[in-house]
């Protein structure tokens, strides 16, 4: 579904990924880990279309979308919830929610994803008038999420949905990832916590210094002896 071919992408004169080749088939979870400043991010960025790059292709569905805007990119089917939640502070929950669906014009099928977004996220609909920037950072995140489902996405790009949260709420926030992805949607999942991310993801990427340095079946992924040195704690 989604195709990362040998891309390049620059900020300024630094090389920030360096011939970079992933694949996510439909209905996957794959999981992209890597430590700060690998160019996890920027490989997201990448392929919503907010950062474009210098080489390479980006397919989604066999089209070509590098070079398209991010605009266009969440209408034929990419949705990007950005680390950091990203929630517009001053405005409502349900002006959020309403704003992930700016791109539709099927009034009925918003208002039925809504009620869907509320099954997903009770807690959503109980604050459904408070400002988003008075919600917790787990609440946040709930509906940073709901945004990007209401643009009916078929692939969900998830960036670091776990951080600065308490480990209760990781677990809540991994199990709605099952759940929506259990539902017929493909995600894209970068992630540091690299346990959760490998609990959940089918096939898993490991990225350093921009580039693809291991990838695998997840549970061969999480076995490898590098990747439980670096990230599982192990010796």
């Amino acid at each position: 579904m989604l195709e990362v071919r040998h891309v390049h992408t620059r900020y300024g004169k630094v090389d920030c990924l360096k011939g970079v080749g992933l694949s996510v088939g439909a209905g996957e979870i794959v999981a992209l880990l890597g430590a700060n400043g690998a160019g996890k991010t920027t490989v997201l960025k990448t392929l919503s279309g907010l950062v474009r790059p210098s080489a390479g292709e980006v397919l989604f569905e066999g089209r070509r979308i590098d070079g398209v805007s991010p605009e266009e990119v969440v209408r034929r089917g990419v949705a990007h919830v950005p680390e950091g939640r990203k929630v517009f502070q001053k405005l409502t929950v349900l002006e959020n929610l309403e704003l992930g669906a700016y791109l539709r014009r099927d009034g009925a099928g918003v208002r039925g994803d809504l009620e869907h977004v509320f099954a997903l996220f009770p807690v959503l609909k109980q604050r459904l008038r408070q400002r988003a920037g008075t919600l917790s950072g787990g609440e946040q995140q709930m509906l940073a999420i709901g945004r990007a489902l209401m643009s009916r996405p078929k692939v969900l790009l998830l960036d670091e949905p776990s951080l600065g949260l308490a480990p209760i709420v990781v677990s809540s926030i991994f199990r709605m990832i099952r759940e929506i992805n259990r539902e017929g949607r493909t995600i894209l999942l970068v992630e540091q916590n690299a346990r959760m991310a490998l609990s959940v993801a089918k096939r898993a990427y490991v990225l350093e210094l921009g580039e693809i340095v291991l990838s695998g079946e997840a549970e061969a992924v999480r076995d490898s002896p590098e990747v439980q040195s670096a990230y599982l704690g192990g010796g």
